[in-house]
């Protein structure tokens, strides 16, 4: 059953990645670029500081933080574990598929996915009584997710994976932020 699973991951992955544009290939690059958000991440603290007195901007702004950087410790403890290559590293699809980007470290599952998901959730979470427009966040992981696919470099269900392992980071991470933060603020 496993190997029928990545055999149809396999075929999504090379479906999606065949459905690529030449003349998008830029943008897809600069959305898969981890520095090109910046502006985001810096407007995600904003907000804090806007919708929040500063102790708990900074107490919020702390929890993010450690949501996303848990987020990626378990990430590559789980690639360690599971040693998947990735798509472009496959060669027996290596001739077949859109390389844009040739990263050598493993696939299962997606950092960016994981990470981007885990942290917009948290954000949305803990800003969503101060902004109903908030949930407009989740463009961000959506375009990561797509942007792996894309370039070569994920399959379908390692995006998929690192969403919901971004969900259940986010989730748990928002109960500690809550409970802690009644006694701190």
């Amino acid at each position: 059953m496993l190997e029928q699973l990545k055999q149809w991951d396999r075929e999504l992955f090379i479906y999606l990645n065949g459905l690529g544009i030449e003349s998008y290939d830029n943008f897809w690059i600069t959305v898969t670029t981890i520095q090109n958000w910046i502006p985001l991440y810096v407007t995600f603290f904003i907000l804090y500081f806007v919708a929040f007195h500063w102790k708990k901007a900074l107490f919020t702004s702390l929890f993010i933080l450690a949501t996303a950087l848990s987020t990626y410790g378990f990430t590559n403890v789980v690639k360690n574990f599971f040693l998947r290559l990735r798509p472009n590293n496959q060669p027996e699809i290596a001739d077949i598929i859109r390389i844009l980007q040739t990263p050598d470290n493993y696939s299962f599952f997606s950092g960016h996915s994981a990470v981007s998901t885990a942290a917009a959730l948290f954000f949305i979470l803990s800003l969503k009584d101060k902004y109903p427009w908030i949930w407009v966040v989740l463009i961000w992981p959506l375009m990561f997710m797509l942007s792996r696919i894309y370039v070569g470099v994920h399959y379908p269900g390692d995006v998929l994976v690192g969403a919901a392992v971004g969900i259940i980071f986010a989730i748990t991470f928002f109960i500690l932020y809550q409970r802690s933060g009644k006694r701190f603020i």
